[in-house]
């Protein structure tokens, strides 16, 4: 699939109240992402404190529901290693890294790959020929892995999407999606 990366502005204490409402709208935009990256230097003593700071401005929009993953930069400044740590529940919580010597990026890929693949929903849709609309929105939303179609001019899509998106596009073009996870039988079973 795919993923759009976008950097804000990075929150600075005692910022003046002035730049602070200047960055408002960008920093909103963090309430639509999928996941959060929080870029810590890793060398700063007050890392902490910075943690605080941000999450404290992420409540402040409205943005503290959204996932983070916490990314440790500058170990190449410390005696830290590159590593990934994982929450309780098992995903990538924490990562070490050094964006100069490239130490952990490889943990990093990983691990944003892992956190923004769970809540995908993944499987077959059979589209009838009027739903070329959704179809398209379909492929625009980078949702489209494989596509096939049938002797009735069906389409059949190999989907790979956040199961919100899906359920919104469907419901935007009046459509009941149900996903069939078995690639090679669910051609068979098209209603």
């Amino acid at each position: 699939g795919h993923a759009v990366l976008a950097d804000t502005v990075g929150f600075i204490r005692h910022l003046p109240h002035d730049l602070v409402a200047a960055f408002r709208s960008t920093l909103e935009e963090t309430r639509n992402a999928d996941l959060l990256l929080h870029v810590v230097d890793a060398a700063d003593g007050e890392w902490r404190e910075r943690i605080a700071q941000v999450d404290e401005v992420l409540k402040d929009i409205g943005a503290e529901e959204v996932p983070q993953l916490i990314v440790f930069n500058k170990i190449d400044l410390t005696d830290a290693e590159p590593r990934l740590e994982r929450d309780a529940e098992g995903r990538p919580a924490r990562v070490w890294v050094s964006a100069v010597t490239g130490a952990g990026l490889d943990l990093l890929r990983e691990a944003v790959a892992e956190r923004l693949s769970s809540g995908m929903t993944r499987g077959w849709i059979c589209l009838p020929p009027e739903q070329g609309r959704l179809r398209a929105e379909l492929f625009a939303a980078g949702a489209v892995q494989e596509e096939h179609h049938d002797d009735q001019g069906r389409a059949w899509l190999r989907l790979m999407l956040p199961a919100v998106d899906l359920q919104r596009l469907c419901a935007r073009a009046g459509f009941m999606a149900e996903l069939h996870p078995d690639p090679n039988a669910a051609p068979r079973h098209c209603a």
